[in-house]
């Protein structure tokens, strides 16, 4: 399975909020997507789904992933900087989001990530363009942390395994000394093969991010993005690799779309909030599944523990 959607199509630049078609590819946070537009600063930030969803302020574990990067390849303009994925702190140091999000840039573009915590990344980034008209550097820095991003070296995978997975890692301390959190809790090895349909069924499921709103009438446009939304979930289906998730309204659900790519998708399991999966992909317009990668299998848990203590 190669992910559909769910980073950022087209990136604005700091001081605007965007909406997007539908269009996606492998790291849809590289191309301009034809019909992008932007939007009056004054649009209220909004992510996740519209219905059934609400602020996250008490969600501190989970991020925004930004980045600058040159997009025309020409020295003499600046560099873009902006949000593009959400994603999780799994310690003090290490921030997980997908690879899709942190992979499949040219060397032209050549991205620099940064991690926030903060509730409102839209604003950070709009304050500090305002502080530091053409200095996309310094608009980072002051939104964010610098980090080096760590791609699945298998990544894009095949169609089982697309090893959509990739962590940040952070200078020691200094996430913790701008924002106060506390990291998630990864799965037990195979913990959702344990719990099986029916354990997975009932589960209490919520997945946050910063994220667009499903699809609009006319354009199909995602409006909205840049503030930490939740919202609920209901078990579709698991499979070796992926973990469906059901979105829809009429079932008291919301979900997940552009730009909450890498974010967690939480389970709620004899009374712990354990991290079961990262968004990856869904249905186009963002109405009826969130695909999550899962956080349990071998391949997962391999990759992530050089950088976190597993359970």
């Amino acid at each position: 399975m190669q992910p559909t959607r769910r980073a950022v199509p087209a990136p604005t630049p700091a001081t605007a909020i965007a909406t997007a078609t539908a269009t996606w590819r492998r790291a849809a946070v590289l191309a301009t997507t034809a019909g992008a537009l932007a939007l009056a600063a004054s649009l209220p930030a909004a992510a996740i789904s519209s219905y059934n969803s609400g602020p996250a302020p008490e969600r501190t574990e989970v991020g925004a992933l930004i980045a600058v990067w040159d997009d025309d390849a020409d020295p003499a303009t600046p560099d873009r900087v902006d949000w593009i994925c959400s994603g999780t702190m799994l310690d003090a140091d290490t921030f997980l989001t997908a690879a899709h999000c942190t992979g499949g840039w040219t060397a032209s573009e050549d991205p620099d990530f940064y991690v926030s915590l903060d509730q409102d990344v839209q604003g950070a980034l709009d304050a500090a363009a305002a502080a530091h008209p053409a200095d996309p550097d310094a608009v980072a820095a002051a939104a964010g942390v610098a980090g080096t991003a760590h791609t699945h070296p298998a990544y894009p995978g095949n169609s089982s395994d697309s090893k959509d997975i990739a962590v940040v890692e952070l200078p020691a301390g200094q996430v913790a000394g701008r924002w106060s959190f506390t990291p998630a809790t990864l799965p037990a090895a195979g913990l959702l093969d344990a719990l099986g349909p029916r354990g997975l069924d009932a589960v209490d499921w919520t997945v946050a991010g910063y994220g667009t709103q499903e699809g609009t009438t006319g354009a199909n446009g995602h409006p909205g993005g840049g503030e930490r939304l939740q919202a609920p979930l209901t078990f579709s289906a698991l499979n070796n690799t992926w973990l469906r998730l059901g979105m829809i309204e009429a079932h008291g659900s919301g979900g997940a779309c552009y730009g909450d790519s890498g974010g967690p998708n939480f389970a709620l399991v004899d009374g712990a909030r354990v991290l079961a999966g990262i968004t990856v992909t869904g249905d186009v317009p963002c109405y009826a599944t969130n695909v999550a990668y899962r956080l349990d299998t071998p391949v997962a848990r391999e990759f992530l523990a050089p950088f976190v203590d597993l359970p």
